[in-house]
């Protein structure tokens, strides 16, 4: 009997456009893997973009409008719907990583980023929930087009996707989220932040897979992991990598300091600036 292929499950999670049902695409495509029911074959090709319903409506980072007075139910919402946003673009992201390049790697790369990417939807599912506390949805404010645009720009190889997504964009929400957690604390939202909390944890497992394969791929070409991720830094970012860093978060998740001296404050500030300093986190008004 003929299953499904790894690539043709990716490929349902990027069609569709609407959050629940992406959701439920998402675990759906990691259960089917873990159970066996995936053939190990990669014969369908991923889209350039993912389907979207047009809501939220993206703008570039330069345009986000700016998130009012600090600490005010409108900035809790405008954080939140942020976040949510970053967490559904990065179910994508898992998927698209794997029905790309699954091919090129081990079954345990696979393994990986499917656990990843239903972690992704668990992450954007808690955070919608936390929007419909506040009478919200996601959707309901714009959001910035920034991961995904770093993510067309590296379709082409593994190496490039590997350094720029999770080892510098997913990187930075390590550095950005303990003071997001600190505010919502302060304004009495202990929920929202424990949810900020299991997503902060879940999300060095994350870089960490992308610190994990990318060495795979250094040491496969037997070239230097530190100096290759500067070049790669280099040649593909369009934005600012400068502290302050969360070290701590940082080295467990295998971006150690020799591999940060190489890539800090190695870029010129720029309008991607924005998406490297926690995506779409607006900036206080």
């Amino acid at each position: 009997m003929n299953h499904p292929d790894i690539s043709w499950a990716c490929r349902a999670v990027l069609d569709q456009p609407d959050p629940i049902a992406k959701v439920k695409a998402a675990r759906r495509a990691a259960r089917d893997w873990r159970l066996g029911r995936l053939d190990w074959a990669f014969a369908t090709p991923m889209p350039l973009r993912p389907s979207r319903t047009g809501r939220p409506v993206l703008l570039p980072p330069s345009r986000m409008p700016k998130r009012g007075r600090a600490g005010s139910p409108r900035a809790r919402i405008a954080m939140l719907h942020a976040l949510a946003h970053i967490e559904y673009v990065a179910i994508d992201l898992a998927f698209d990583l794997i029905g790309r390049f699954g091919g090129r790697f081990p079954r345990s790369f696979v393994d990986r980023w499917m656990k990843v990417g239903a972690e992704e939807a668990m992450h954007f599912a808690l955070l919608e929930r936390r929007l419909h506390a506040y009478g919200a949805r996601y959707g309901d404010l714009p959001a910035h087009d920034g991961l995904w645009e770093a993510a067309e720009r590296t379709t082409a190889d593994p190496l490039a996707r590997l350094a720029i997504v999770p080892m510098v964009l997913e990187a930075r929400g390590l550095d950005v989220t303990p003071s997001l957690i600190s505010r919502f604390e302060a304004a009495g939202d202990g929920r929202s932040a424990s949810v900020l909390r299991r997503i902060a944890e879940d999300e060095v497992a994350h870089v960490a897979a992308g610190v994990e394969w990318f060495r795979f791929l250094c040491s496969a070409a037997r070239i230097d992991c530190a100096q290759t991720w500067q070049s790669q830094v280099a040649l593909h970012f369009r934005g600012a990598l400068k502290p302050p860093f969360n070290d701590s978060a940082r080295v467990r998740a295998g971006l150690t300091k020799d591999m940060m001296a190489g890539v800090a404050g190695l870029c010129d500030l720029s309008h991607n600036a924005h998406v490297a300093e926690g995506g779409a986190i607006p900036d206080s008004g």
